[in-house]
């Protein structure tokens, strides 16, 4: 279990995977131009800890900043405490399957299930957290002396990136904890870029509606499991503080704000406190260099009032930079794939397995494989999952027969690209589509398509004898397994699935 961002960063060192950057480098742009070279390294480069930060003002930063921390599939396992992200979706698929046995052996063996779970909501300590030792309120509050990077030339400005906001439905008091980027406007004012499909943007809205200032927190640098829930498209009323602990198998320790009645993780490295006057007009924010490799234009957003800053008295300051792929979020991105695997297959039992390519940018391509029984099942599947909360903004899902691999693009185009006869197989359909989708016909609206690249069924007007994939015989391949390695070829090249 890591309590805190810095436990991380420093099993991260002792794993062999921290690079310390002692040299002083700006935060303007120019450690962004690190940042990116050393995601795109084989495997996702090192995590990155800048110990002299330069500040604007060219003074050094007191705060050290740290990035490229989850980018690698072995750094985000160690954020999550588990040495394969599927254990965590086993863990979900377990309790998706848990039915009250009969007799009163069986319901008692339930229980350590039952009080795992109970283990799991956050809890919040009275005084005050170590992410309160120290605390800015009036003039003190100054943004300039956190070293918030600015990362490309057509940025609009420095923004905050890798966080946690924290805001409550007015109606109903749940929490919400959403990764928003915040663009830096002043020394004491940020803008909030909550999209409209997020959970947050509807929190402001129904405040506005009633006319009441909304109080927020904007966390950096949370434990690993709550800055990855954050990310995670979970249900509106389900508190990720909640789902953390469940990651973290123990709860996340909170303490009150200092100026405001919200919740923070105590051991944070740092929290910026304010709120939101609904009367105020909104203000410019962006444009953003974004995670489609594109900049995202610039847009009117809340604008929220700082009133203070609390810290931790050894704070690290946490970063992550997107733009044009592979970068970190694909390491973020991917563990949502492996977590909420069940969740889908719980609604849509047909689903083997799916994935979201870097290239894709997420939103854009998913690969799915099912089990197909019926004709006309991978359109059912499409349909389903453009019914599935953040799934809905995909612009292109492709469907598979089970065998293949989709974690492996090359592999599922080469097999889409050969089952499938384009008129018949590709159908459209309109609905949302993603906020930074630049090339829908209108904002947040447009089509998706979706390829059905299954073996085609004689009522899915197939008359043709449909051909074999050319496998070895296996007799053959065990003979070559055994020999391999006094053959002094290398290591054994994983087997592709058979159909």
């Amino acid at each position: 279990m890591l309590d805190s961002l810095q436990d991380f960063i420093a099993a991260l060192d002792r794993a062999g995977e921290l690079r310390r950057v002692r040299e002083p480098i700006p935060v303007h742009l120019e450690m962004c131009e690190i940042i990116d070279r050393a995601s795109k390294m084989p495997g996702g480069g090192p995590a990155l800890l800048f110990e002299q930060p330069v500040l604007r003002s060219g003074a050094i930063s007191a705060l050290p900043v740290g990035a490229n921390l989850f980018g690698s599939w072995r750094r985000m396992a160690m954020a999550l405490g588990v040495d394969d992200l599927d254990r965590h979706g086993d863990r979900i698929r377990e309790l998706l399957r848990t039915q009250v046995p009969d007799g009163l052996l069986g319901k008692l063996q339930l229980l350590p299930r039952l009080l795992e779970v109970a283990k799991f909501p956050p809890r919040t300590q009275s005084g005050r957290g170590r992410c309160q030792e120290v605390v800015w309120q009036g003039d003190e509050v100054d943004l300039d002396r956190i070293p918030v990077l600015t990362t490309w030339p057509g940025d609009g400005g420095p923004f905050i990136t890798l966080t946690a906001v924290i805001s409550k439905d007015p109606a109903r008091g749940i929490r919400n904890v959403g990764m928003y980027r915040v663009q830096q406007l002043s020394r004491k004012t940020v803008a909030m870029h909550w999209q409209r499909h997020k959970t947050g943007a509807a929190h402001f809205a129904e405040m506005a509606e009633r006319g009441e200032t909304m109080p927020v927190c904007i966390v950096v640098g949370a434990d690993p499991a709550s800055t990855y829930s954050a990310s995670a498209p979970l249900p509106p009323n389900i508190d990720e503080f909640l789902f953390a602990g469940f990651l973290r198998k123990a709860p996340v320790k909170l303490v009150k704000a200092v100026t405001n009645d919200l919740e923070v993780p105590a051991d944070a490295e740092l929290v910026i406190e304010g709120y939101i006057d609904p009367r105020e007009p909104l203000v410019t924010e962006g444009p953003f260099g974004d995670h489609t490799g594109y900049y995202s234009e610039a847009d009117l957003y809340p604008q929220v009032h700082v009133t203070a800053v609390t810290m931790r008295r050894d704070a690290v300051y946490a970063t992550t930079i997107v733009g044009r792929p592979p970068m970190e979020d694909v390491y973020l991105g991917g563990a949502t794939e492996r977590i909420f695997l069940p969740l889908l297959q719980f609604t849509t039992p047909e689903i083997v397995d799916y994935h979201m390519p870097a290239e894709g940018i997420f939103h854009n391509l998913v690969f799915v494989s099912i089990r197909k029984r019926y004709p006309g099942q991978a359109y059912k599947v499409m349909h389903a999952l453009w019914g599935q909360g953040l799934m809905s903004l995909a612009k292109v899902i492709v469907v598979v027969d089970d065998w293949v691999d989709v974690r492996n693009p090359q592999e599922a185009w080469w097999v889409a690209l050969n089952n499938i006869d384009p008129q018949r197989d590709v159908t459209f359909t309109m609905g949302p589509v993603d906020v930074l989708d630049h090339a829908s016909r209108a904002f947040t609206y447009g089509s998706k398509m979706g390829i059905d690249a299954t073996k085609k069924m004689p009522e899915e007007g197939f008359t043709r004898s449909w051909p074999e994939v050319i496998t070895m015989d296996p007799a053959v391949v065990a003979t070559v397994d055994a020999k391999w390695e006094r053959l002094g070829l290398g290591p054994l090249p994983p087997r592709r699935p058979r159909p």
